[in-house]
């Protein structure tokens, strides 16, 4: 059988489990079989697969037919300009958050040198990128998921930057260090009723620690925020992702503890999903 059979069989059989994106999806796959970029298997339609490879990927199909993400699958995913390295039980990175990313560099773009620190860093992509164009900046990265510091760590191996970042296995309540210029947290904030509503490749394979903000969704928010009072110095950036119904509950939780909001980014669905504020 050739890769455009295969491919054309698997994409019937991934939409009749409802998986959306099976055709883009059964090209990454078939990327991470044969050990080729997606470019090639486009350019080799016709050409034909052993049949160790065939049943490499047939396998691979079958557990992206019962939702298993497609990043846990080809153990990578592509963030800001970088890709990085993942692990099943470790937070996707979303397009979303690079709004993060976007905002973190455009406050900065006339400060030589700031610390930085991360709160629930997840695979590291959000600080490791913003270290990638920021020379001579230097940061830290905690999360309570051992798994998550194990991948950043492979990550920052794998884009150079070990002598400029530290992670931790650290609740935020028990983190302790210096004051910090720009603070950034990607937290859990889906609340009880939308968790139960998520996707089966979400609620079913992702880390609930990662995504679950309690009964109201600002349960985890609300430590952050009291927490990064203390941590930020005076006129240091504070910048959140938040859900699209955050907006309100977070800017006064933020008033409360000493912050002045900027502004509220909105997302590509044009939904409120990134907080900037200044400590004062």
């Amino acid at each position: 059988m050739n890769i455009r059979t295969a491919i054309s069989k698997a994409k019937y059989f991934l939409e009749s489990n409802n998986i959306k994106s099976s055709g883009l999806d059964c090209e990454l796959l078939m990327s991470k079989v044969l050990k080729k970029n997606r470019n090639y298997i486009l350019l080799n339609l016709d050409r034909n697969l052993k049949k160790k490879s065939f049943n490499y990927f047939q396998s691979l199909i079958e557990e992206r037919s019962r939702g298993k993400p497609i990043a846990y699958l080809i153990k990578k995913k592509e963030f800001w300009d970088y890709e990085f390295k993942m692990k099943e039980g470790v937070l996707i990175p979303r397009p979303d958050t690079e709004l993060i990313v976007e905002q973190a560099l455009n406050l900065t773009q006339n400060k030589s040198k700031l610390r930085i620190l991360d709160i629930g860093t997840g695979s590291g992509c959000i600080i490791l990128s913003i270290l990638k164009e920021r020379k001579n900046y230097i940061g830290v990265g905690i999360d309570i998921n051992k798994k998550s510091i194990d991948v950043c760590k492979i990550n920052t191996s794998k884009l150079n930057l070990n002598n400029r970042v530290k992670f931790f296995k650290s609740d935020i309540d028990n983190f302790i260090d210096a004051k910090y210029d720009l603070i950034l947290s990607n937290p859990p904030y889906i609340n009880k009723i939308d968790f139960k509503c998520l996707e089966k490749d979400i609620i079913g394979f992702e880390s609930k620690s990662s995504l679950y903000g309690g009964l109201d969704g600002l349960s985890e928010i609300r430590k952050i925020i009291n927490k990064s009072s203390e941590l930020i110095r005076i006129n240091g950036k504070f910048i959140l992702e938040i859900a699209h119904d955050q907006k309100f509950s977070v800017r006064r939780l933020l008033k409360d503890r000493g912050f002045y909001v900027n502004k509220v980014f909105k997302d590509l669905a044009n939904n409120d999903r990134c907080i900037v504020s200044t400590k004062i």
